[in-house]
């Protein structure tokens, strides 16, 4: 078991894994553009992961407009994410993290000691974590969660916050 739980105000520990199609995806390197909405998800077209996925795709449109990316990790291979994708129509980025090393830096905890959790991360351009939901069961509300923040925390305008320096 893991004890790197990654929380509110925390910096997100940068990741590269590869995408549907296999290429590498540096977190920092989105976030150099946009705020990311990061959600790890137990296993593709799985009724929970399906609804979520599905969800996350029928918001879309308003996490573009609020400026953020929306990042779906999960065990799955880029083949799996690929078919996922295109069965659901799926517009935003799946990422394979095969070997749950990403999974395991940010702590996301295993639901009844072995099935892989569901977390949502909302992420500003610095990097810090501005949301941390966790809920295996309830989840149409990472969706909810995630635009709820993304429009208090991140600007009512819409505008992410500006990088510092």
């Amino acid at each position: 078991m893991t004890t790197n739980k990654i929380d509110v105000g925390d910096r997100a520990p940068d990741f590269t894994l590869p995408n549907a199609a296999g290429e590498p995806v540096r977190l920092y390197n989105l976030l150099e553009a946009q705020p990311v909405v990061l959600y790890f998800y137990p296993k593709d077209d799985t009724p929970g992961c399906t609804a979520e996925a599905c969800a996350f795709r029928d918001q879309y449109e308003q996490f573009t407009d609020a400026g953020a990316a929306v990042v779906g990790v999960s065990g799955d291979s880029p083949a799996s994410h690929q078919a996922f994708a295109q069965k659901h129509g799926l517009p935003f980025v799946l990422l394979s993290d095969e070997s749950n090393a990403v999974r395991k830096r940010y702590g996301v905890p295993a639901t009844l000691g072995f099935l892989p959790g569901r977390v949502t991360y909302v992420i500003d351009r610095q990097g810090t974590v501005r949301m941390a939901f966790n809920s295996q069961f309830k989840a149409r509300q990472h969706v909810s969660r995630a635009l709820e923040t993304l429009r208090e925390a991140m600007g009512a305008d819409g505008e992410a916050a500006p990088p510092a320096g």
